[in-house]
């Protein structure tokens, strides 16, 4: 195991280096205004608070009063004023703060470049020079002030950034952490004069704010997945989080090649997920001339759409799957990309099967095949959402069923959700403070429903906030007490704040949920601010149980978080979340060593922050899609999709549906839940199975039909049937979850829809398995 090698002088001789080096932490927004320099003042005071040296230098409050209002008692260090086209800029006077010796300092505006004839031209080396005399630093930066970034922000946008930083400067920090605030709230602030941007004021559009969301969102997510894959490299463990989506594209040297990359590239950039391209060749033969030819084109395309290419040498057709598993495993990929087979039945038993034996042997990797249509109807694109039925929506009568829906929409109150990746990073404190920031701007706000579980710096920012009595209910002879929502709706404030929105309420209550609680509140008028984990979204349930290996049971469901009209993350390091933890200021004393040995493990931490931060940069994409943006980040679109789950009563049924929600969400895409049952009556158990499945489905906004079965008909061509009564264009099947034992080669139904349905996508979802380590994997064959 790698923890137990010897370490080299050299590594020795860089830890004992560290020892030294100040601490480096960068908070990161979107632009101007969206409250860095108010958080990091706020945790310098809180440092101060516990007896920490903190002083400031080249701050710029703005005079926004709350900004202004967290500098507190903090010392201030003077910096050096100069002017520069008009403009005043502050510089750090280096030789005060060494003299001065704090141990932490906190500094705006890491893009900065120093004064003409200063002894280090950046404020990044001054940071470094700092760090080097063991001061820590906490800093500033927009995500536009970085190199990479700037030249999108000026593509979409077109921002003139001046002063930039490295993109890597981010590697070199030790904590990163992300302000953020959706674009209505910055608008908010624009309007009332605290955000000024005279250089930039075209930025403060709705859609110019939201994709620097998003760039931001998706920026700090390849960092966590980057110290997500390291944590997960040390512990040994093998194949994909569960988190980042990574597709791999099997080719061969052939004109379809490219239909497959393409194919690749779409479904990568639809699910926000790096693509990787191989192909196997033969090492007894040379390429011929032709082959050479489309390998050339090959290589080309991949590196035109940003992909990773690797060629790998093979003995024997019949060792592929041996050789690509293991492969795909170390790459953590989560997808294997391919063709549709042409061989026939006879073909196979004679030359075996490739897909069949990647079927087999396969591990916790889906299965993608591409439909053979491809190749007569050309490239095929994903939608982004669905094609409007009205041929000029602008001048067409609404019908009266959506006149309904606007009119809804109309009286129903504002709903903003807070989300974070775990407890403890602060949604409940946030949703507090922005109730008394609304109660002073004379708001009639009211706390409906506040759980502090005994943090005290939670129970403060209560404040002046009147709070809604709990109604009392009776349950198994006990008192307990629940969110009065008749109570809320009498006394009909103009916003109400309620916690812990996937919390169950007690038998008995007019509603199962609190969030159905809430849905009534809204349609009474009241707005809503309200906090929920990411964990406890319903079709991430799957994704969050191979992460930390909890099965959560409390779910919302996703169209609560598309029917908020802001949704806004709480990011909190991990590190930073386990300090929290120790300290008390999360969990009673006698539940945090357990808490830090399960849910609080740092590998789950880091992986429910990059879903967290996943999830919500594809939240923002999907609204940018609504509010007609002509360019996607996520790739354009021209064709409607059809997805087609099929299930079984069995455990891995849910894992489908949830599977089957997700891909028809980001193709915007009809999608059909099919269970076909053989024709004897369905028993109590059965039928109690088959209603969770429906329910299931209807929650997430699919359709659920059963389909009798004559066991005299194949079960394939029943399903291949009826998947062509819907024009599905992708099908989605699990694989055999009967044991090896029983396979006798694979599943025989598998086998037929794959010869029957090549005219369509099919997607074969993995069985999970949490015990894959990387040294319980067999030898890479060699070809």
């Amino acid at each position: 195991m790698e923890n137990f090698k010897r370490k080299s002088p050299e590594e020795i001789l860089l830890s004992i280096s560290k020892l030294h080096q100040g601490r480096f932490k960068i908070f990161i927004g979107a632009v101007s205004g969206s409250g860095k320099t108010y958080h990091m003042l706020r945790e310098g005071t809180a440092l101060q608070q516990q007896g920490v040296d903190v002083v400031i230098c080249a701050v710029s409050t703005l005079q926004r009063p709350e900004t202004v209002e967290q500098m507190g008692l903090l010392e201030r260090v003077p910096s050096i004023h100069w002017i520069s086209s008009g403009v005043e800029k502050k510089d750090l006077d280096i030789a005060s703060l060494i003299q001065r010796n704090p141990e932490v300092i906190l500094v705006d505006g890491l893009a900065h470049r120093n004064r003409p004839g200063a002894e280090r031209q950046t404020r990044l080396e001054d940071i470094h020079f700092l760090l080097s005399h063991g001061i820590s630093v906490m800093t500033t930066v927009n995500v536009y002030e970085l190199e990479g970034v700037r030249e999108l922000a000026q593509k979409y946008m077109g921002i003139e950034v001046e002063e930039t930083v490295k993109m890597d400067t981010l590697e070199l920090a030790d904590e990163i952490r992300l302000i953020d605030v959706t674009p209505e709230t910055l608008l908010q602030r624009f309007s009332e004069g605290h955000v000024r941007n005279d250089r930039n004021a075209s930025l403060f559009k709705r859609g110019s704010l939201g994709v620097l969301r998003e760039l931001a969102l998706r920026l700090v997510a390849e960092g966590v997945n980057d110290s997500l894959e390291k944590h997960r490299e040390q512990m040994g463990m093998l194949g994909p989080s569960g988190v980042a989506e990574r597709i791999l594209v099997l080719t061969q040297y052939h004109w379809n090649s490219s239909i497959y990359v393409r194919r690749g590239q779409q479904v990568a950039k639809r699910l926000n997920g790096e693509l990787l391209v191989v192909n196997f060749t033969s090492k007894k033969n040379s390429l011929t001339k032709e082959q050479l030819a489309f390998k050339q084109s090959l290589v080309k395309l991949v590196e035109k759409v940003d992909a990773t290419f690797e060629e790998l040498p093979l003995h024997s057709r019949r060792r592929l799957a041996d050789r690509l598993v293991p492969y795909a495993l170390e790459r953590n990929v989560t997808r294997i990309m391919l063709g549709h087979s042409r061989q026939s039945r006879a073909q196979e038993f004679l030359h075996g099967s490739v897909v069949n034996d990647i079927l087999s042997k396969s591990k916790n990797m889906d299965i993608f095949m591409v439909a053979d249509q491809a190749e007569y109807h050309g490239e095929r694109i994903l939608p982004a959402r669905m094609t409007s039925t009205k041929t000029n929506p602008l001048y067409q009568r609404l019908d009266s069923r959506e006149v309904n829906e606007k009119i809804g929409r109309i009286r129903r109150g504002r709903f903003k959700v807070l989300i974070g990746a775990a407890p403890g990073v602060g949604k409940t404190y946030t949703m507090l403070r922005e109730g008394n920031h609304l109660l002073k701007k004379s708001i009639d706000v009211v706390v409906g429903l506040l759980e502090t579980h005994g943090r005290s710096e939670t129970l403060q920012q209560v404040d002046r906030l009147p709070i809604v009595e709990r109604a009392k209910r009776r349950y198994s002879h006990t008192e307990l007490e629940e969110m009065d929502t008749e109570a809320i709706i009498r006394r009909n404030p103009e916003l109400v704040l309620v916690d812990e929105l996937a919390h169950t309420n007690v038998p008995g209550s007019k509603n199962r949920k609190r969030y159905e609680d809430v849905l009534e509140i809204l349609d009474a008028g009241i707005s809503v601010i309200s906090t929920v984990n990411v964990q406890h979204l319903e079709s991430l349930n799957d994704a969050v149980e191979q992460i930390t290996g909890v099965r959560v049971r409390e779910t919302v469901p996703d169209s609560i978080l598309r029917l908020a009209d802001e949704v806004e993350l709480i990011d909190v390091a991990p590190q930073a979340l386990q300090t929290r933890m120790k300290e008390g200021r999360i969990y009673a004393r006698e539940k945090i060593d357990q808490a830090l040995g399960n849910f609080f493990k740092i590998g789950n931490l880091i992986a429910l922050r990059e879903l967290a931060l996943r999830e919500i940069a594809d939240d923002v994409d999907d609204r940018l899609e609504v509010g007609e943006r002509r360019s996607s980040l996520r790739g354009p679109w021209n064709k409607q999709e059809v997805i087609f789950v099929c299930v079984k009563l069995s455990s891995n049924a849910e894992r489908l549906i949830r599977r089957g929600f997700r891909t028809a969400f980001r193709l915007k895409a009809q999608w059909i839940v099919t269970y076909v049952h053989h024709r004897e009556v369905m028993n109590d158990e059965e039928m109690k199975k088959k209603e969770s499945l429906e329910s299931l489905v209807l929650r997430l906004g699919g359709s659920f039909e059963v389909v009798s079965h004559d066991r005299s008909n194949n079960l394939a061509d029943v399903l291949v049937g009826r998947a062509n009564e819907y024009h599905a264009t992708q099908l989605i099947i699990g694989q055999c979850d009967r044991p090896v034992w029983k396979r006798f080669g694979g599943s025989p139904m598998i086998k037929k829809l794959l010869r029957t349905a090549r005219h369509m996508d099919i997607l074969i979802v993995a069985n999970y398995d949490p015990h894959i380590k990387r040294d319980t994997l067999p030898p890479r064959a060699e070809g």
